[in-house]
């Protein structure tokens, strides 16, 4: 087995291990969380969030990029003048928000929005300070100690957050949770990497190789903001903040699996093919294909059995205020498949230095949804943006196999069969469940 293939498979374990148990965290945190707060604060929270992710993606250079695939990841004066543009950069992103905060505010006719928005986007600060040391660890595919330190670091910020709505029950608390946490992460990063240090620096060459590749990362990731928080955005102003905070705590459950595969995909996939994206294509694809088709199978399984038992799941484990998020998971859930054929093969894109497919897949799902949601919403209710909002992934992946096809690394065939395996398994999990009396998963809206 070469040393390449060791640390990929290592890296694939230690990621799983790790994102397993922050998952773990962020589920009993969210249990904590929802029995000490109001459904419309986490819908609010939500929309904070959204703002804040979205700044920081509509600036992204592709820092983190940059440090994985770059032949010069490893130089000092790179990496220094990486850390620089970052500290900018999140400095930027607080000013702007200042200017967002009343026109936001008004939008959503919630003036706690003018308080709220600035204080949680102080995260974006602390966070351009932090060290590059994790993407270094992320370069050289040491991802057990990564992964060790993401987990105890989501231990430390959860647990200080629960501590402080136990005494401060309300919104702002999650508001000063969230800028605890960057003060942890920026304080722990620095602890990573014996001696490893940064310092401003701005060397001319390396500003060029950042800014090069991350005018496409810019593209790229202001539309993945675009594709992936607008249904929040759209949501927070068609619903309330609390069907907002219902839809959130069904939306994240649902998500896991595409959150996985997202790990995978930037912390594994991404680099391993970096490494190897000299190869020819028709090698390159061969390779990628191999690998990929035992995640696809691993994730049909998963993927079915939590559609067939998501709604029990919430059912069991949250109070009526959520009652809606049983017939809302399901059918979220449903469309993560296309999400999962995506996030498997787009690396093999970035690492041969083409993002721009990924922007036009982005943008491709946001039109979907910006366009569709109010559409279906104003048609059907709350079940037509719901259903939008499940396959607006399916755009994204077809765009997406036209780069593919344009760069040869097509998986199409592949894709097919593993989506025969998909939909095969889930019908039987589907049968065996309603054998056992249980209904379907959607059965609240069939009533």
């Amino acid at each position: 087995m070469t040393s390449l293939k060791k640390l990929a498979i290592r890296g694939a374990i230690w990621t799983i291990i790790g994102f397993g148990g922050i998952q773990i965290l962020r589920f009993g945190n969210n249990l904590a969380l929802t029995r000490m707060l109001k459904p419309e604060d986490f819908g609010l929270m939500a929309l904070v969030t959204t703002l804040r992710v979205g700044l920081e993606l509509f600036s992204d250079v592709g820092i983190a990029q940059n440090i994985v695939n770059s032949k010069r990841g490893d130089e000092p004066a790179f990496l220094n003048t990486a850390w620089t543009i970052q500290i900018i950069r999140g400095i930027v992103i607080w000013l702007f928000c200042l200017l967002i905060s009343f026109p936001a505010a008004k939008f959503y006719n919630d003036q706690r929005l003018v308080w709220l928005i600035p204080i949680a986007v102080l995260y974006s600060v602390l966070d351009g300070f932090s060290s590059t040391s994790q993407h270094t660890l992320h370069r050289r595919m040491q991802l057990r100690r990564l992964c060790m330190y993401d987990l105890i670091l989501q231990a430390c910020f959860f647990s200080t957050l629960i501590i402080l709505v136990w005494y401060y029950p309300n919104i702002w608390s999650l508001a000063i949770g969230t800028v605890i946490g960057g003060v942890y992460k920026l304080v722990s990063s620095f602890w990573l990497i014996p001696k490893y240090t940064n310092r401003i620096e701005w060397e001319p060459e390396a500003v060029h190789e950042i800014l090069n590749f991350g005018k496409w990362m810019f593209i790229a990731s202001a539309l993945m903001f675009a594709a992936e928080q607008a249904d929040r955005l759209v949501l927070g102003k068609i619903l309330s903040f609390k069907l907002l905070g219902v839809y959130t705590v069904a939306y994240t459950l649902a998500s896991v699996p595409r959150e996985v595969i997202k790990q995978l995909s930037y912390k594994v996939i991404f680099p391993a093919i970096s490494q190897q994206s000299d190869l020819p294509r028709a090698s390159l694809r061969m390779k990628i294909l191999r690998q990929r088709r035992l995640i696809l199978i691993g994730s049909a399984v998963v993927l079915a059995a939590l559609i067939t038992i998501g709604d029990l799941v919430v059912a069991g484990l949250y109070d009526k205020r959520y009652a809606d998020a049983t017939w809302m998971m399901p059918i979220l859930c449903s469309g993560i498949w296309f999400s999962i054929l995506f996030y498997t093969i787009n690396p093999a894109l970035l690492a041969i230095s083409k993002p721009l497919y990924s922007a036009q897949s982005n943008f491709a799902r946001f039109g979907i949804i910006t366009l569709g949601v109010p559409l279906l919403n104003s048609s059907f209710g709350e079940l037509g943006a719901i259903i939008v909002i499940a396959f607006s992934d399916l755009p994204l992946y077809i765009v997406n196999l036209y780069g593919l096809w344009r760069e040869k690394l097509t998986c199409i065939v592949q894709d097919l069969q593993a989506t025969v395996f998909f939909i095969g398994v889930l019908a039987l999990f589907l049968v065996i469940r309603n054998n056992l009396g249980l209904g379907l998963p959607i059965q609240q809206l069939l009533n």
